[in-house]
């Protein structure tokens, strides 16, 4: 499979001559080296962060409400001041301890709502803020003491299209498992076709990483997306980890062209067993060079819950993995 260079065709859509049933595609398990996989995740882990977390989609948080999560041990609340900005700080009232992830905005201040203390977003009695950034699709928290990095002004955000020249849409789930069993999944391309026939077909991947440079670290993968019957979208796409907790899928040559699909693993509050939990958010930005692109991107408010459906039953299959790998390594069981 060649995708085709530059800008999309004519059109995007493609018939498969002969399709070759699931069981007759060619193993991949030969190519996917758990050497590989474990070094790429290894280098991605390595890399900095600048403390930063991402707790959830732009778009998921309006003005007048608030977010709560748990990162590690350190409960977080984020809301928008009164000017639309994301403000965020520690979850407990610092007055005695209240959760302020029920507590409403008023003005652009989180008022408590057991005494009705009104937090601006700056220091007070003992509330100190976190860094907080929205680069448009995601949000994020910068946690210094979860990470213990050296921290960064801003977030490692990938380079992706301009949001006003896009479509994107955030899914968000949670698994029973660590960030790097989520990042060592989205390092193998190879599973693509064999564990969701449903989306992939036709998949190679053309270039992996060898760890001795920096600049092309990346694994380079043919696909085509199924659309219906014998109608896919082939593309030429590119996984990179650029940092501990992401992994970022570009798509370099054929339809969409620049769009990107970015996978964030956020650690999680254990839950009642002791066991981890981490958040995947998934940001779909996509992008066209065709002109009927203009059409998707006012449909885009039907588009989203679509996006947002197909990327669900993905992870669905995709969680289920990072669990098991997760229940492996900590059994010992896990191979290598």
């Amino acid at each position: 499979m060649s995708p085709p260079a530059g800008r999309p065709g004519r059109f995007p859509l493609r018939l498969r001559r002969a399709p070759v049933p699931w069981e007759r595609q060619a193993p991949t398990w030969r190519d996917a080296k758990p050497a590989l996989i474990a070094e790429a995740l290894k280098r991605a882990r390595s890399r900095p962060s600048g403390n930063w977390y991402v707790v959830g989609a732009s778009r998921g948080l309006p003005p007048g409400r608030t977010l709560g999560v748990t990162v590690g041990s350190t409960e977080v609340v984020a809301w928008r001041d009164g000017e639309g900005n994301l403000r965020a700080g520690p979850g407990a009232c610092p007055h005695l301890g209240a959760p302020l992830r029920d507590s409403p905005v008023r003005c652009g201040k989180l008022v408590c709502h057991w005494h009705g203390l009104a937090l601006d977003g700056e220091p007070f009695a003992g509330w100190e803020p976190f860094p907080a950034f929205d680069d448009g699709v995601l949000l994020w928290v910068r946690l210094d003491r979860v990470g213990g990095e050296t921290p960064s002004q801003r977030p490692y955000v990938p380079v992706r299209p301009r949001v006003s020249d896009a479509v994107d849409a955030v899914y968000s789930g949670v698994g029973r498992c660590e960030p790097e069993d989520v990042v060592a999944n989205r390092l193998d391309p190879w599973h693509g076709a064999w564990f969701h026939p449903y989306s992939f077909v036709d998949l190679t991947v053309t270039g992996t990483p060898d760890g001795s440079t920096g600049d092309d670290d990346g694994f380079m993968v043919d696909v085509s997306f199924k659309v219906a019957g014998r109608l896919v979208v082939p593309v030429r796409a590119r996984f990179t980890a650029p940092e501990p907790r992401t992994v970022v899928m570009h798509i370099v040559e054929g339809e969409g062209a620049g769009s990107v699909v970015e996978t964030h693993a956020t650690p999680l509050a254990p839950d009642e067993r002791g066991q981890p939990r981490t958040a995947v958010t998934e940001a779909l930005v996509a992008a066209s060079d065709r002109l009927g692109f203009a059409v998707a991107k006012a449909a885009a408010p039907l588009l989203r819950p679509l996006m947002r459906v197909s990327a669900g039953r993905l992870w669905r299959d995709d969680l289920a993995y990072a669990q098991r790998r997760w229940e492996l390594r900590d059994s010992g069981r896990f191979p290598g």
